[in-house]
């Protein structure tokens, strides 16, 4: 609950985007009116019963240029020429008034008549299962539901298979963890939100992924770029709010129920039930089990293609809304994951000895809890404030071979804000202030790494908008770290829409944030590579200053219709440049190295994509994405290793008359840079490139019964390709040249899924 709620926004967004449509046509069409004297004319618009202010109704002066909008009191000014004989208010939802300038010279007091109710009228349009809004000022991307279906989508890491704006890439070849990529740079440096909450931070930076189950999802919004100060100081490349099933919406079944299974031995069970007590209180019960119990070994390497084992996550939400504006919301959620991979002989237990098989074992326990309280004023919708509070519990405990680590993570975060107008609903303005508490114990092959950080701050962000045509978010915050000690957060979006569907958007913003080496390096860990921390900032984690960045981006969203269908190209441009960065070092064979940054290091990220429906009910999606992402290693700058520069992709949807529905993705990813490493034979590989390689998805789907009853068949990597030499020195996992974290391709091969889901 950010601000203002749902209902309340559309409502008073109607009448603003009602306000600046009338004033499109106040254009001035009498240069003699122009040029006449002016008089003053004042007054306060109410309802019919004159108990209710009317804010933003738009006042217009016949026949010139003259208007103007009440403000939040009713009140307005307005002058006008002397030649205007008559006045028109209007306010959407009552119907228009027309007076004469005599009425309305002495401070009257005017109240509409609600406008006569119309017949039914039934429109139907055909939703997007993606889609960009040209109303907003920053750019993001709403994936809906039936996007998310469009593949196995088992969990957030798997469910951006159809979106260009992200790449998705394995970590490493044991622990099957799946991390993504925006503009370039790795997910830990993305904000991520579960209604804007955070939600995967600190040590859950890779694991974290795998924890909100896909069939739980109602829809992400996906933005490029610096967010908003209202959500922190962190997120660097941008931010993904996940958007949970809500028990209250108005289509959501009292049972959901989905089932997977998949050629490569993993099982998925998800359970969502809804119910709706009154119109004031609502709760859903979550529950997801996951079981991976085949061993696989596609390459033949003698090494798991993933590790086998349980996970389960539950939740519990409830939610309630009174009629005098005052919401309450909150929920729990809890997980346990148990995994055990590496070499097929390895069993539990098992000594991490020279001649024994080599084992990778994790286990994770984690608690979340988190309420949101707010209140929104009927007589002054546009008034709002909420407090948002979570609190985390985190414990891992890994060991890959005979290496150990294992961290825990205690964290609370309390954010309140408070939302008003300036004058009118042209001109907004949120403030507020948060505290963020992280108490970190970390332990890595023995050695602790403990710390603790708070950070209280305040923020102030203010919006203006105008006649539809240009919008304008400015936003500061300034926060204190008991570590890295006082900074602060500017951020800005700007839009601007030459024309009804052309948008141009721009945002530059900073963005700081506290990098957790050994959580988000986890796949490094699957290989012999010797772990060195060389910072040099005695005092701070890991001897590491914060990683801080700056973020600029500018796009282009148009909008059109050919052939009766509606379509849409974008384009964008973002440019990261890091004041400071740890540097994550792989350059010498058997070691990663973390330091701070010594150069330049910085991120260009272009992307084009064209959406079209060129045939009735069959979606096209076509984009281009190229990537420029260079550090300072050892005072040379290179290219970062294994991003790759170049991806096409293509994705088809098509749905029949009858609810058959089969999408299709390709996607070709270009080289990427390999660094110096070992070989098979113990001997250096020079620095070279990867081959570039071809994927694709395919899913068939069916409905019945309206579509409560659904069964898919879909398969993953259909061609087969993988990167066949995932681990070197794979025969003797215990020597020097043992590495299972060069991964520049596909970690597993051709996977054949089949699932339902069924609605009540």
């Amino acid at each position: 609950m950010t601000g203002i709620t749902i209902k309340a926004w559309r409502r008073i967004s109607r009448q603003a985007i009602y306000s600046m449509l009338s004033a499109i046509w106040l254009v001035p069409s009498w240069a003699s009116a122009q040029d006449a004297p002016l008089k003053q004319l004042s007054g306060k618009i109410y309802d019919e019963q004159g108990r209710e202010a009317l804010p933003g109704a738009v006042i217009r002066a016949l026949y010139t240029g003259h208007a103007t909008v009440s403000d939040a009191d009713g009140h307005f000014e307005l002058s006008v020429p002397d030649t205007v004989g008559h006045v028109v208010i209007s306010y959407v939802g009552y119907g228009n008034d027309t007076l004469t300038v005599a009425d309305l010279s002495s401070g009257a007091v005017l109240r509409l008549k609600p406008a006569r109710a119309l017949g039914e009228v039934k429109v139907e349009s055909r939703r997007k299962s993606t889609e960009i809004s040209l109303l907003s000022t920053a750019k993001v991307e709403k994936i809906g539901s039936r996007e998310l279906m469009k593949a196995a989508c088992c969990n957030l890491s798997e469910s951006f298979e159809t979106t260009p704006s992200v790449d998705v890439g394995f970590t490493d070849a044991v622990s099957g963890y799946k991390q993504i990529q925006m503009l370039g740079l790795a997910g830990s440096y993305t904000s991520f939100t579960r209604e804007n909450i955070p939600d995967i931070r600190g040590l859950a930076a890779i694991t974290g992924l795998t924890f909100t189950p896909g069939a739980w999802v109602e829809s992400m919004q996906l933005s490029k770029g610096a967010g908003s100060v209202v959500n922190g100081y962190e997120g660097t490349t941008g931010q993904i709010n996940v958007e949970w099933r809500k028990p209250f919406a108005e289509k959501e079944p009292t049972l959901f129920l989905n089932g997977y299974q998949n050629s490569q031995g993993r099982t998925e069970g998800n359970l969502v039930l809804s119910k709706r007590f009154s119109e004031s209180l609502s709760t859903n019960l979550l529950l997801h089990g996951r079981s991976d119990w085949a061993k696989v070994d596609q390459n033949k390497d003698g090494f798991l293609d993933q590790p086998l084992g349980q996970t389960f996550v539950g939740s519990n939400r409830w939610f309630f809304f009174d009629k005098s504006g005052f919401e309450v919301q909150g929920g729990v959620k809890g997980v346990y994951l148990d995994n055990t991979g590496g070499q097929k002989g390895y069993k539990k237990g098992m000594e991490q000895i020279d001649g024994n098989p080599w084992g990778y074992r994790q286990k994770i326990r984690r608690v979340e809890g988190w309420a949101k309280i707010g209140k929104v004023f009927p007589e002054k919708v546009w008034k709002s404030m909420g407090l948002q509070l979570s609190g985390v519990y985190h414990d891992q405990q890994s060991s890959y071979g005979s290496r150990a680590y294992n961290g825990r993570q205690q964290s609370f975060y309390a954010n309140y804000i408070y939302q008003t107008i300036i004058g009118n609903t042209n001109h907004i303005i949120k403030g507020g202030a948060s505290f963020v508490a992280d108490n970190y114990k970390e332990s890595f092959i023995g050695t602790p790494y403990n710390r603790s950080e708070y950070v209280p701050g305040a923020f102030v962000e203010y919006s203006y908008n105008y006649l539809n045509r240009f919008g304008l978010v400015a936003g500061l915050r300034a926060d204190h770290h008991n570590i890295f000690g006082t900074f602060v957060t500017p951020r800005l979006h700007v839009r601007y829409a030459p024309a009804e569907n052309s948008v141009f958007r721009a945002s530059v913003g900073r963005a700081q944030r506290t990098a957790n080496v050994f959580a988000e390096n986890l796949g490094y860990m699957a290989s012999s590579r010797s772990y060195i921390l060389s910072g040099n900032a005695p005092g701070k984690p890991y001897g590491l200053n914060p990683e801080v960045a700056w973020n600029m981006g500018v796009n282009f969203t148009q909008k059109f219709m050919l052939n009766y269908r509606d379509g849409s190209f974008s384009t964008d441009y973002y440019y990261t440049d890091f004041t400071n960065q740890v540097v994550v070092d792989i350059e010498k064979p058997g070691e990663v190295r973390f330091y701070n940054l010594d150069g330049r290091s910085f991120a260009h990220s272009f992307q084009a994509q064209l959406d079209y429906e060129p045939i009735r009910k069959l979606d096209v999606r076509l984009a281009y994405r190229y990537y420029n992402v260079r550090s300072t290693y050892d005072g040379v700058q290179k290219l970062k290793p294994l991003v790759a520069a170049h991806r096409a992709f293509l994705n088809l949807g098509y749905e029949t008359g009858n609810n058959w529905k089969l999408d299709y993705t390709v996607q070709w990813i270009g080289p990427k840079r390999l660094p110096v490493r070992f070989g098979n034979d113990h001997g250096e590989q020079p620095e070279g490139d990867s081959p570039s390689f071809v994927q694709m998805n395919a899913q068939i789907s069916k409905s019945w019964k309206e579509g409560n009853l659904e069964v898919y068949l879909g398969g993953e990597n259909l061609t087969g390709y993988m990167q066949h030499d995932l681990i070197t020195g794979a025969d003797n996992p215990f020597g020097h040249n043992f590495d299972g974290s060069v991964i520049w391709g596909p970690g597993m091969g051709r996977s054949i899924y089949a699932g339902f889901r069924y609605k009540l």
